[in-house]
């Protein structure tokens, strides 16, 4: 059996397509395991449901994901990559961008991509989660505190020291810890949870800024 590969988009496959006929194929099975995900759950994502979804054979959809755990892995690498996209984008604004309220755009902007992206909710409030995705979401929460990390240096409001790194972290585990319990409340959100995430991380990000000025305590 070939190793999984990693494409583009950090997706594991069996074996990544090299050709547009079969990229497009590939795209159109996620397309329909996300609408069944969406639909009937973490569990409905069989090989077999998935494939007569996207109307191809099992055997076609095997070539690239041959169960049910690599049907979740890739639908989960897709959502850390179009969530760390949307990371990519505030670097870039925050170098010439100055935002009255950082954390505030942030989490509403997230919130946002929660409410508009069902199938991110169905699979992380699911109960099929698997090893290579819960690891897969500890890299990505990584990538997200950097991506914060790189937020805050453009904004000049904090040094680039590993203390830095780690309040970071801890910032995107807090905000990501509250923000899927004000969705598992509510399908729009719980809108007070999430006014208390912004108050608990903009009173964080207020001592971040006053270690610069005087050190750490």
């Amino acid at each position: 059996m070939s190793e999984p590969t990693t494409d583009e988009t950090g997706v594991v496959l069996r074996r990544t397509p090299q050709q547009a006929r079969s990229k497009a194929r590939l795209a159109r099975v996620l397309e329909a395991a996300e609408q069944v995900l969406v639909a009937e759950g973490v569990q409905a994502l069989t090989t077999t449901r998935v494939a007569a979804a996207a109307g191809v054979s099992v055997g076609s959809l095997y070539q690239y994901l041959p169960d049910r755990d690599a049907i979740v892995d890739a639908l989960a690498a897709g959502y850390f990559a179009q969530l760390e996209a949307v990371m990519d984008d505030f670097v870039r604004a925050a170098a010439v961008e100055r935002w009255p309220d950082p954390v505030g755009v942030l989490i509403d902007t997230y919130a946002a991509l929660y409410r508009s992206e069902h199938g991110f909710r169905a699979l992380w409030f699911g109960s099929g989660l698997t090893d290579r995705t819960r690891e897969a979401d500890r890299e990505h929460k990584r990538r997200m505190a950097e991506g914060v990390r790189r937020v805050l240096l453009a904004l000049g409001v904090a040094d680039d020291t590993q203390t830095l790194g780690r309040a970071c972290h801890a910032a995107v585990l807090t905000a990501d810890a509250l923000a899927q319990e004000a969705f598992r409340r509510d399908a729009e959100g719980d809108t007070a949870l999430l006014d208390e995430a912004k108050v608990m991380l903009r009173g964080y990000l207020t001592a971040i800024a006053r270690r610069r000025e005087h050190g750490p305590a």
